[in-house]
């Protein structure tokens, strides 16, 4: 049994401080004296510390919060007084114990079969330094270590240094994560170490009847929201599961809709929905939790004879969860930024500097011990800042805070000129409208027609359509099929079109692959699927690729995979007509082709008219 206990903040000589960060999370185990929060009052800075071991059940403040003495901080969950007692540290068994032995056994007076010492170590002496900085975990569950071999990296004021392991053996458990605060006596892991020698032929073992098989057993695993592009707060538009419901790997579970397509979050293994925890309507991002999943465990594994009595084997680490599997298209460089992982290194007047400057520090390059950031890394983080162009117009805009300083439209009441009739937009309008407007105002759009003679392409595409109709091929070659693969031809010679601006304005990144993007009109608004590697691929290839995604387009079935990665984009006005139009840039590209409708008209080729 376990007691739930309330933390409240004690007497810090202040009327209120604010909460500037939270040190733990649901779930961790702390020691006594382990940071819980760091609050800040106009004086300094301060971390509010567990008044006793357990795991933190519930935390109930949050950063920006003004505390005061007496305020609930948080609730723990400590060991009964059963849980607490004492427990043997060493589990050697080296002679028979005075229990009776069991009807079945065949007793021998010769003693047991070699076993293993479970020991705990904890954090040596550190020089008196308490809640010291762990910046590294050198070891895992599973491995093997040598004496004095490092276990795990801290790091005071003044140095850093390794905890080390005081005998040879295996690590059983882990009790410290990184960005954990310790002190001298700090539990660091459970390590099982060989002990007593093997039996002689003098000392004949017993053994026991050898038990039956134990059954497989279930595990029950959490399925999240994999990566979807980096799309945020995406609604769920279908639930595909119930509890209780049987599904097979890659079954799918829920129907996501993001910005640009709508696609399914599949199931990662076989077994049975235990509960659902997703509903319609409902906006998800990558990590959110969709079902918890009963899959089947381990194969059974026969009992060996065992020597009596032996102590029990420490428990084998749990098998890991399978790994997510990796987006099919993996992100362009300057799509998205990488995600701060929230935790940084330095210390609370540090972190005092950074937020009078509007620092995230998640940004600055330490150049302390172990990446630690100190005063001047914030210093040149701003002088840098300070001194390099900022993309301000983009900026300005992409922020919402108009930046062009454009008249808002006037709000008109139609239904006073004549019957009305109002029709929600689709989510793909109303995010392109104001992706398109984006690109529109931020990049510099310049516009060059031009004519292109394709009467033998088109012949030689006539052709091809009728071997294809024999051969019953099941598509036909498109004009766009012999574009897209000009086009691959065009970025190879010329390389500067095939770049992106890199995130912070400063450099090119030049692309080495060649993904066209096709600009698809379909019922709820415009999508642009992408052809990856056109120029390795054959008409043929391409143009029964283009068949495929344009259904799936059309049908909405396109996935965020489908749409990411592309290096330059057509668009076409197909059977709309007209003689030349210019299309948006589709960022983060830098520049697009429209394609307009063909049509046959005399050509003055210097001599005479020809019919082109």
């Amino acid at each position: 049994m376990s007691d739930i206990k309330e933390v409240l903040v004690p007497d810090l000589g202040e009327d209120s401080v604010e909460v500037i960060e939270i040190c733990v999370s649901v779930g961790d185990s702390l020691d006594a004296e382990d940071s819980i929060i760091t609050v800040e009052s106009d004086k300094a800075s301060m971390d509010i510390p567990a008044p006793f071991a357990g795991d933190i059940a519930e935390i109930c403040v949050a950063v920006g919060d003004k505390i005061s003495e007496g305020a609930l901080l948080a609730k723990m969950k400590t060991a009964s007084a059963a849980e607490a007692a004492p427990a043997v540290e060493e589990t050697v068994s080296s002679a028979p114990t005075a229990t009776p032995a069991p009807a079945a056994v065949e007793t021998a007076p010769a003693p047991a079969a070699a076993a293993s010492t479970t020991i705990e170590v904890t954090v040596p002496d550190i020089g008196g330094d308490e809640n010291v900085d762990v910046i590294e975990i050198l070891v895992a569950v599973g491995d093997s270590v040598e004496v004095e071999d490092g276990l795990v990296t801290l790091e005071t004021d003044k140095a850093s240094m390794d905890v080390p392991s005081p005998q040879a053996g295996t690590i059983t458990a882990m009790h410290l994560n990184v960005g954990d605060k310790v002190s001298e006596g700090s539990l660091v892991v459970t390590l099982a170490t060989a002990s007593a020698e093997a039996p002689t032929a003098e000392a004949p073992v017993t053994e026991t009847p050898a038990p039956a098989a134990a059954p497989a057993t279930a595990s029950i695993i959490e399925v999240t929201v994999p990566d979807i592009g980096g799309d945020e707060n995406v609604d769920v538009i279908d639930v595909l599961v119930a509890a209780g419901d049987t599904v097979e790997a890659e079954d799918g579970l829920i129907t996501l809709e993001t910005d640009k397509a709508s696609m399914d979050v599949p199931s990662p293994q076989a077994g049975t929905i235990k509960s659902v925890h997703i509903n319609v309507g409902d906006k998800v991002s990558q990590g959110s939790l969709v079902v918890h999943l009963e899959v089947a465990g381990n194969a059974p594994v026969e009992a060996t004879p065992v020597s009596a009595p032996a102590p029990a084997a420490a428990p084998a680490p749990a098998a890991p969860a399978p790994s997510p599997k990796a987006p099919p298209v993996p992100h362009h460089p300057s799509a998205a930024a990488i995600k701060p992982t929230g935790k940084v290194h330095a210390s609370p007047s540090v972190r005092r500097l950074a937020r009078e400057f509007g620092v995230d520090l998640t940004q600055v390059n330490g150049s302390g011990n172990k990446g630690r950031i100190i005063k001047e890394d914030v210093q040149s983080y701003v002088k840098y800042e300070l001194s390099r162009p900022k993309l301000t117009a983009a900026t300005a805009t992409a922020s919402g805070e108009g930046g062009l300083q454009v008249l808002a439209a006037p709000k008109v009441d139609f239904s006073k000129f004549g019957e009305i009739e109002e029709k929600p937009l689709t989510r793909i309008q109303k995010i392109s409208g104001p992706n398109l407007h984006r690109n529109w105002v931020t990049i510099p759009h310049v516009t060059q027609f031009e004519e292109a003679d394709i009467t033998d392409m088109e012949s030689f595409r006539k052709e091809q359509n009728v071997v294809c109709e024999k051969r019953k091929l099941g598509f036909k070659i498109t004009p766009l099929v012999f574009m897209m693969k000009a086009v691959a031809d065009a970025l190879q010679a010329y390389p500067t079109f095939n770049s992106s601006l890199s995130a912070d304005g400063e450099s090119l990144i030049l692309k080495k692959y060649f993904h066209i993007g096709i600009a698809v009109d379909t019922p709820n608004g415009l999508v642009v699927p992408v052809v990856r590697d056109v120029d390795q691929k054959g008409v043929h290839e391409l143009s029964k690729e283009l068949m495929d995604i344009s259904v799936k387009a059309r049908d909405g079935k396109l996935k965020a995979a489908d749409m990411q990665g592309s290096c330059f984009t057509i668009s076409s006005l197909g059977g709309i007509g007209g003689t030349a139009f210019t299309p948006i840039v589709n960022a983060p590209d830098v520049a697009i082709l429209g394609v307009s409708k063909s049509e046959i008209k005399p050509k003055w080729n210097g001599k005479d008219l020809n019919q082109g």
